[in-house]
C-alpha cells in the first residue's frame, strides 16, 4: 500500500523546525498542499523569526505546493485565519498537525504561575483553537485528520517539566473525546509521543544520540496516523526509528461492601484492586461505568 496525500490540504504548526519541518515536507513529498505555521519563536516562545517561508522554499524547490503562516496558536483568530487562507488558495482543509510547542522547565517549587499558563496555552489551548478553526471544515466535507502532539512527559511524568507534562496529558484526552465526536463525520484523531533531537532537545541528548533521534525517525508515524486508512483515538510513541503503542488502562478492579467498604477495606485489598491480570481497554468513558455495574450485577 502506497500512502499518498494527493488532493489534500495539511497544516502542520510548529513546522519551521525540527518535528514540524519533518512532516510538512514529508507531506509535500507525498502530494499535500501544505500549510506551514510557524510563530518563529525561541524554545521559550519569545521572538519571531520567517522559519516557516524557509520550509515553504525547500517545498517549492522540490516542486510542491505550500504557503507559510506565521499566526500564534494562542490565538483562535489567528487561527480562524489560517484556515480561511488555505481554504480560499486550495478548497478545504484535510490534515492538521498539532506540534507547535515551548518549554519552559523549572521544578514546580521553582516555577511561576506565568509559565505553567504560557506552556498550557501554547500546548494544550493552541492545539484546540486549531482544531476548532478547522472542525466545522472537516465535519461539512465529511472527512478529516488530526493529530496531537503528547508525550513521554505527559504519559508518565518528567522532573522540572509539570507545565508541560499537565498539557501533555490534556492532549492525549482531548485526543480521546474527539474520536468519538468525530467518527460520525469520518474525523480520525490520534496522539503521536514523539522523542526527536529538535530544536527543544538539543542540549538534553548527547551528541550521538542527538543524530540517532532526527526528527525523519518520527515522521513515518505521524503520516500513517493522517492518512486515509489511518486508525483512530490511538496513542503511538515514536523516536529513532522505534514505534510503540500506549493506552490508558483499567483494572478489573473489586467490589467492597459493608465493612471493607472503609479506607481500612481499600488497604486490605489493595492488591486485589491494583491486579492487572485481564486489564481493560476502555474506548470511552461510560466503558468504565458499565464495568463498575458488571462488578454489581456479579461479573
Amino acid at each position: 500500500m502506497s500512502i499518498r496525500f494527493d488532493n489534500k490540504v495539511a497544516i502542520v504548526t510548529g513546522a519551521g523546525g525540527g518535528l514540524g519541518r519533518a512532516y510538512a515536507l514529508e507531506l509535500a513529498r507525498r502530494g499535500a498542499k501544505v500549510v506551514v505555521n510557524d510563530l518563529g519563536g525561541t524554545r521559550d516562545g519569545t521572538g519571531h523569526s520567517d522559519a516557516a517561508l524557509k520550509v515553504v522554499e525547500e517545498i517549492e524547490a522540490m516542486g510542491g505546493e505550500a504557503m507559510s503562516d506565521g499566526g500564534s496558536v494562542t490565538e483562535y483568530e489567528h487561527m480562524v485565519e489560517l484556515v480561511a487562507k488555505a481554504k480560499a488558495k486550495w478548497g478545504g482543509v484535510h490534515v492538521l498537525i498539532n506540534n507547535a510547542g515551548v518549554l519552559r522547565d523549572k521544578s514546580f517549587a521553582k516555577m511561576e504561575p506565568s509559565d505553567f499558563k504560557f506552556v498550557i496555552d501554547v500546548h494544550l489551548n493552541g492545539s484546540a483553537n486549531c482544531t476548532k478553526a478547522v472542525w466545522e471544515t472537516m465535519r461539512t466535507q465529511n472527512y478529516g485528520r488530526v493529530l496531537m502532539t503528547a508525550s513521554s512527559t505527559g504519559l508518565y511524568g518528567n522532573f522540572g517539566q509539570a507545565n508541560y507534562g499537565a498539557a501533555k496529558l490534556g492532549l492525549a484526552g482531548l485526543t480521546k473525546t474527539l474520536a468519538i465526536e468525530g467518527a460520525k463525520n469520518n474525523i480520525k484523531v490520534n496522539t503521536i509521543a514523539p522523542t526527536a533531537g529538535t530544536r527543544m532537545t538539543e542540549d538534553l541528548f548527547p551528541a550521538e544520540a542527538f543524530a540517532a533521534f532526527a526528527p525523519e525517525k518520527v515522521a513515518p508515524a505521524a503520516l500513517y496516523l493522517v492518512c486515509e486508512e489511518a486508525p483512530t483515538n490511538m496513542i503511538i510513541g515514536a523516536g529513532a526509528g522505534v514505534f510503540q503503542a500506549a493506552y490508558v488502562t483499567l483494572t478489573q478492579g473489586k467490589l467492597l461492601t459493608g465493612d471493607d467498604l472503609s479506607p481500612e477495606g481499600i488497604a486490605a485489598h489493595w492488591g486485589e484492586i491494583t491486579d492487572r491480570t485481564g486489564e481493560l481497554t476502555p474506548q470511552s468513558g461510560s466503558e468504565q461505568s458499565m464495568s463498575i455495574l458488571k462488578k454489581l450485577q456479579g461479573g
